[in-house]
């Protein structure tokens, strides 16, 4: 057996074929002799190297076409076209990525699927968004994922915008036990034991330069908190409260998906148009900003004290404008 011809069989078949389009003998014939002008590969030969890749465990359907002609489809190639073009939509709307990173991961793809498919993922999934910079995510993922596996300490440098729009990072000693990573409001956060503080901390992976790996730690860490509620961010609320919220009923669906498995809802029965809401939510002032989001599409009704809170970031927002006459309605 030619061990080369077979494997030039084999990425033709996963180039040119699919479950849908197929190739015939003459087909890879034709390839073979334009990869080497002296090869004359017979009928015979072909269907033997199919057949001993079937044997591989490859999955090489035949179908009938015109005159009996057979065509040879190499399907169950990993990944299903379905599932290559949400990956491949989940790059293309990736804001940390620059445009040659995405296409230099989309290219990849490319021996997974037929140049027929592969034609179908150039009109992909575009982001409107625009990240002011571009930021090495992977490189940072990818060590940051390294470090947890081995168990190590890490240092960093932490950058935050001036108003330059210019990144500035700052080196500072930390003792930092990596944990685990976070997707959040589509962020990627580190979640990590931070020993100065000795409390649990949340970074933004994308802020971070020139991880450095330390020694191995063995400190055991107090039990990790579990969050029963909804949690708007990644950082810690100051309590946890059973809300009722009063919404516009256009606004229930964005509700229920967003307040998860504790959320109950009902019809308002004094005002049909709208719904009551209720959720257990982590409270703190990020809960306040996220429900001053929606507007008057969403009211808080209980319990007391929490509503009180909203009211008095809304207070603090409105004295800012102090100066503006608003005309009566």
């Amino acid at each position: 057996m030619n061990h080369e011809r077979i494997i030039h069989i084999l990425e033709y078949l996963s180039r040119e074929s699919d479950e849908k389009h197929g190739v015939t003998i003459r087909d890879i014939q034709d390839h073979l002799i334009e990869l080497d002008e002296s090869s004359d590969t017979s009928v015979l030969t072909v269907r033997r190297d199919i057949e001993r890749l079937t044997a591989m465990g490859y999955d090489i359907r035949v179908s009938h076409g015109a005159h009996n002609t057979a065509y040879y489809h190499l399907s169950g190639k990993g990944f299903t076209f379905n599932e290559i073009r949400f990956i491949v939509d989940s790059v293309s709307i990736n804001k940390f990525l620059s445009h040659r990173q995405k296409e230099e991961l989309i290219k990849k793809f490319k021996g997974m699927c037929s140049d027929s498919e592969y034609n179908q993922l150039i009109s992909r999934v575009e982001i409107t968004d625009i990240s002011r910079i571009q930021r090495d995510l992977l490189g940072n993922l990818d060590k940051i994922h390294r470090l947890i596996s081995e168990k190590r300490m890490m240092n960093f440098d932490y950058g935050k915008f001036d108003t330059a729009k210019h990144v500035n990072y700052y080196d500072k000693h930390r003792e930092i036990i990596p944990l685990k990573v976070l997707y959040k409001n589509e962020r990627f956060y580190l979640h990590c034991f931070n020993l100065e503080k000795d409390m649990y901390w949340t970074y933004r992976i994308d802020r971070m330069r020139n991880i450095r790996s330390g020694e191995v730690s063995r400190k055991k860490l107090p039990p990790l908190e579990k969050y029963d509620g909804f949690v708007p961010d990644v950082f810690k609320p100051e309590r946890f409260d059973t809300v009722t919220f009063k919404v516009r009923r256009y606004m229930l669906d964005e509700m229920i998906e967003q307040l998860g498995d504790t959320v109950s809802s009902r019809e308002d029965f004094e005002d049909p148009g709208y719904a009551i809401v209720r959720a257990k939510c982590g409270i703190n002032k990020q809960f306040y900003l996220w429900v001053m989001r929606y507007g008057d599409a969403i009211e808080i009704t209980a319990p007391n004290d929490v509503r009180q809170g909203f009211a008095q970031e809304l207070k603090n927002v409105s004295e800012m404008y102090s100066d503006i006459q608003i005309p009566n309605n």
